[in-house]
């Protein structure tokens, strides 16, 4: 944040848990404790007066409760960012304070680490936010990296497609690779991103291994060029589609700043028409970044309940992490048809549709996975139900960028 102290302001209605808080986080050199509430229409008013970056908020309080205060302060001043603590580790909390607009949720009581790593990503994304804020009002567009409209050669910007499923498991790495290799042409580059920076495995799927990965890029983002990141990138050379590999040990991930990340992907969206994202099941602020900034998001869900139950819970926050409904398309996954699940009753309970499904075809994608090369290389497998599905979700795709 530049030297700017994080201002935090503190809610909660029994005082000794203030004045520990307090206490907490007096020695951090980064961050400012403002003011205290001891209550939610308190935390309301405290809000407006002194502008704080954070708010750790409670949830039980005696005259308004922390989420619906939460709700009322980001109406307000939606840079705000707020932290709810609880000693309810229910999941159900967990989800009405993501719709409410909370940034994090932590359990009473907190680690001190878990509370400072808290604190420092709102505070971040606070000040980001609240100068994004400051620009769109001024009505001045940033620009990061080059605009591919404004160079010769380079047409006009592209899209970012984010592959996600809460639930392991699922096929998303398969649909992303193969996605990729469905979009590519002669006329149209596109460009894989491995997002799952602790074992990501796409560079394996394409049967690659190179030197370089995302995080040799993703620090230097305000300083790159196109000729850059060729360098860095992976080519596949049967199907021509651009390979940013993970971080090759586990490691290394944590080298990689979101904001970082979303900046890149931002960067590379103005070099290649299609810039398709692969991420693991865990909703981390990684992945949070990356749908952010995604025109799409595809949705991964098979026929198992747990799977369904998931990608329920995620649609029901989707709102909360500022996907609207017409940016996520729904896929059903390893479709069976002998199982009674059917993506017509699943479109029913969630009151959306399954925009795409993808048959159980093992006899085309096992054998791709196991030589490292995507089943839609072969033009053969094209004609298999797979390759039909898969040509079919990029038509879909192609579709929704165009209009």
């Amino acid at each position: 944040m530049a030297g700017e102290k994080i201002k935090v302001l503190i809610v909660d209605d029994i005082a000794e848990t203030r004045e520990n808080i307090r206490k907490l986080l007096q020695f951090e050199s980064d961050v400012e404790v403002v003011g205290a509430a001891r209550t939610g229409r308190e935390a309301i008013e405290l809000a407006a007066e002194l502008e704080p970056h954070v708010i750790l908020m409670d949830i039980n309080m005696p005259d308004m409760d922390g989420i619906t205060a939460t709700e009322a302060i980001r109406q307000k001043f939606s840079w705000i960012q707020i932290v709810i603590l609880s000693v309810q580790g229910d999941p159900n909390y967990m989800r009405r304070a993501m719709l409410a607009g909370a940034r994090d949720f932590l359990t009473k009581p907190p680690t001190i680490d878990d509370l400072i790593s808290a604190i420092r990503r709102a505070g971040v994304m606070a000040v980001e936010e609240r100068s994004k804020s400051a620009v769109q009002k001024s009505a001045v567009v940033g620009s990061i990296g080059p605009q591919r409209g404004n160079m010769p050669g380079i047409p006009s910007e592209g899209s970012i497609i984010t592959v996600y499923s809460p639930k392991g498991g699922t096929g998303c790495s398969t649909i992303a690779t193969n996605l990729a290799v469905t979009l590519q042409n002669d006329d149209t580059q596109v460009l894989i991103v491995d997002g799952n920076m602790q074992f990501g495995d796409v560079a394996i799927l394409f049967n690659q291994q190179g030197k370089n990965h995302v995080g040799d890029l993703a620090p230097r983002v305000d300083e790159l060029d196109p000729d850059v990141v060729e360098e860095v990138l992976i080519t596949h050379p049967e199907s021509g589609v651009k390979i940013l590999a993970a971080p090759p040990r586990p490691e290394l991930a944590e080298e990689i700043n979101p904001r970082q990340f979303s900046k890149l992907l931002q960067y590379l969206k103005r070099i290649y028409p299609y810039v398709i994202v692969d991420t693991p099941s865990d909703l981390n602020d990684l992945v949070i970044e990356a749908m952010g900034i995604s025109d799409y998001v595809i949705l991964i869900s098979t026929q198992d309940i747990p799977s369904i139950a998931k990608a329920k819970l995620f649609l029901d926050l989707s709102r909360a992490l500022g996907l609207s409904a017409d940016r996520i398309i729904f896929v059903m996954n390893r479709y069976d048809k002998r199982i009674n699940i059917t993506p017509e009753r699943v479109g029913e309970n969630f009151k959306r549709p399954v925009e795409a499904i993808i048959p159980l075809d093992s006899r085309t994608v096992i054998p791709a996975i196991n030589k490292g090369i995507p089943f839609m290389v072969d033009s053969k497998m094209r004609s298999q139900p797979a390759g039909q599905a898969m040509l079919a979700l990029a038509e879909i795709i192609r579709e929704k960028v165009s209009r």
